[in-house]
């Protein structure tokens, strides 16, 4: 019933390949599918103004895709002189993302800014973009923990995302660009490794969806995070093993 052939509960192929971007203290690059997002974190010791003086650090993140990461080349937004609604929406989302499983008194007046720049889109930038950009932050804190930026881990969950749609009237996991583009509703999950929710964001596109069918997606989501966290978890683990 999928065009790629996928059951309804199965994501599509994840692969994370850490320290892809080697002057960055953390970074990897991150697939769904045919979707890639390259994720860096950088540290700053400097905090925005509004922060400073206040014991607490902060985490932030940009968003971005390249000119033929679509079928099509899409305008560069600096040459435009502008981002779009859509770009700022998403790395607002990201940003909250993190933020939600990191202890900013932790940190410490350190800054954390993630950049997520989509390489190649087939659905799901936004949510290939939070689950890489947290394993980017956690490779960016081991840094600061090395160096005695930070004493205790202020990484206090994991977090992942998917997008889980209604897509010729059954509930399907991780969308990719056909499904997307025809779905009759998409929504998107982020959650924790406890099973926790932070955003959802869900919209009917052609017929309204039913409670129902609301809980069915929130099902599917938690399937498919809980498998994104064991994954997240295998990459950092071997990233430990590297170090040693």
């Amino acid at each position: 019933m999928r065009p790629s052939g996928r059951s309804n509960n199965q994501l599509r192929d994840i692969k994370i390949e850490r320290h892809i971007a080697p002057q960055a203290e953390g970074s990897c690059l991150i697939g769904f599918g045919n979707t890639r997002v390259l994720c860096t974190a950088s540290v700053q010791t400097t905090l925005p103004p509004w922060r400073r003086g206040q014991g607490l650090g902060w985490v932030t993140a940009e968003y971005g895709m390249l000119p033929r990461a679509t079928d099509t080349r899409t305008r560069r937004e600096a040459t435009a002189g502008k981002q779009t609604g859509r770009t700022q929406e998403i790395q607002r989302l990201i940003g909250r993302s993190l933020r939600a499983v990191v202890d900013m008194e932790a940190l410490g007046e350190n800054q954390i800014i993630l950049d997520c720049d989509v390489l190649q889109a087939d659905g799901g930038t936004r949510t290939a973009a939070i689950t890489g950009a947290y394993v980017a932050l956690a490779d960016a804190i081991g840094w600061m923990t090395k160096r005695d930026l930070v004493r205790d881990n202020p990484l206090s969950d994991h977090i992942a995302a998917v997008s889980c749609g209604i897509f010729r009237g059954q509930a399907v996991l991780d969308l990719d660009y056909p499904e997307d583009s025809e779905a009759e509703t998409d929504a998107n999950f982020v959650m924790t490794g406890a099973g926790n929710f932070v955003e959802i964001q869900g919209t009917a596109e052609q017929e309204p969806f039913s409670r129902g069918q609301l809980l069915e997606l929130m099902d599917l989501a938690q399937k498919g995070i809980g498998e994104l966290v064991a994954i997240q978890r295998q990459a950092l683990a071997e990233q430990k093993s590297d170090a040693q």
